[in-house]
């Protein structure tokens, strides 16, 4: 990946829901000028969502999610409803599709969106099929008391105004966040001690190094890297000691027992915590490993689906450091990507990964799953500053 290319995670949401044959996959071929999705007079063509990564003026990088018509009937259909009820946790700005005043459904729909606090764009599609448009964007307008914007996919008309409409509903300040520059300031010099393992091959740097780096970059902030082995001779190399080191979780301990006193010490995945979910919400949560027994259940959630490795930090290291702390008989249970369980009351922590491949949104409405089940969750990264005693000295 280059510093120039956003990762998809990083991309502003686009969610479009509306019934089957409401011409949202059109829709989404019209805001990219691209035949991206399949579109057909069968209903129900688009089966599981549907995910494209755009750079659109105005909107800048964004990434559209064209999801099955929440109107799906059948075992299968219930199945699709349930994949685009899953999308909406991920979307950062809802496109609504009608191709009518909007029925109890339809309106329902609208209602839960709104009540997970995500904007929404009201599209009245298929315009050129309408013997009075006008009247009928009138009618849903006062059913959903917000403005709605008539479009036809098919002849292009109206697709400027949808764009412009949605350039108003980007969220506040979305794309401006910063991964560290809460810690640093323009001149700073931040010491990153990279890992030189399995996970992080020869050659190869992973996602949340590259974006931390550019995020440096931008800051102004002169970076200097080396391996845990050179870490002594990378300090010892600068003629002063650096504002900030973030070092690889794993090694927390050993970076901190060598780290200058006027240093402050942070991690990859603790500053994806602040970045990509609620950091304070991590560190109440990781209290919870005091109260951990040989008895207790622990999640262990993923976002990325790779083949396990040797010496994996989600499916080993940490689960090494949790029973050598409370018992070998400690249940640790690992779900990856998006299979993370409805029903969470089994468990006496959740333990999240860094979510690099998983955008705010989705972090956020995990945290908030499990806030609201009383079950307590933290990250990786706090996790493991936790269990190696230095949490109260790692800074975010």
């Amino acid at each position: 990946m280059s510093l120039q290319q956003t990762p998809s995670a990083n991309r502003l949401h686009i969610g479009l829901f509306g019934k089957r044959n409401s011409g949202k996959s059109s829709l989404v071929n019209a805001l990219t000028g691209q035949n991206i999705a399949l579109v057909s007079d069968v209903a129900g063509t688009t089966t599981d969502p549907v995910q494209k990564a755009m750079e659109i003026h105005g909107l800048g990088p964004c990434l559209f999610i064209d999801t099955a018509g929440f109107d799906d009937e059948g075992n299968l259909g219930r199945l699709r409803v349930e994949k685009t009820r899953q999308a909406l946790e991920k979307t950062d700005l809802a496109l609504l599709v009608f191709t009518d005043e909007g029925d109890e459904m339809e309106t329902g729909w609208y209602r839960q969106i709104c009540a997970k606090n995500i904007p929404v764009v009201a599209v009245l599609n298929q315009v050129d099929k309408l013997t009075d448009p006008t009247t009928t964007a009138q009618r849903l307008q006062e059913k959903l008391e917000q403005p709605v914007v008539p479009v036809s996919a098919a002849t292009g008309r109206g697709v400027d105004k949808l764009l412009a409409a949605l350039v108003r509903a980007v969220p506040e300040g979305f794309g401006q966040e910063s991964i560290t520059a809460s810690l640093v300031s323009p001149s700073d010099i931040v010491l990153l001690v990279m890992p030189q393992d399995i996970q992080a091959p020869k050659g190869r740097l992973i996602l949340p190094q590259v974006q931390t780096i550019r995020d440096l970059l931008d800051r102004r902030c002169v970076v200097v890297c080396a391996t845990t082995d050179r870490l002594d001779e990378a300090l010892a190399g600068l003629k002063e000691p650096p504002k900030l080191i973030i070092t690889d979780s794993q090694v927390f301990a050993q970076v901190y027992e060598k780290k200058p006193p006027q240093s402050l010490l942070t991690s990859f995945s603790v500053l994806f915590a602040k970045f990509k979910g609620d950091i304070n919400a991590f560190v109440q949560g990781a209290a919870a490993i005091d109260q951990l027994t040989a008895d207790s259940r622990v999640l262990i959630a993923e976002a990325c689906t790779h083949a396990p490795l040797q010496e994996d930090i989600g499916r080993v290291k940490i689960p090494r450091l949790l029973r050598k702390r409370v018992g070998e008989s400690l249940q640790v249970d690992i779900v990856s990507g998006t299979d993370f369980p409805a029903d969470l009351s089994g468990y006496q922590l959740v333990i999240h990964c860094g979510a690099c491949m998983f955008n705010r949104k989705y972090v956020l409405s995990r945290i908030e799953q499990a806030q609201k089940q009383g079950v307590p969750i933290t990250n990786y990264g706090v996790a493991i500053a936790k269990l190696s005693g230095i949490l109260d000295k790692v800074s975010y």
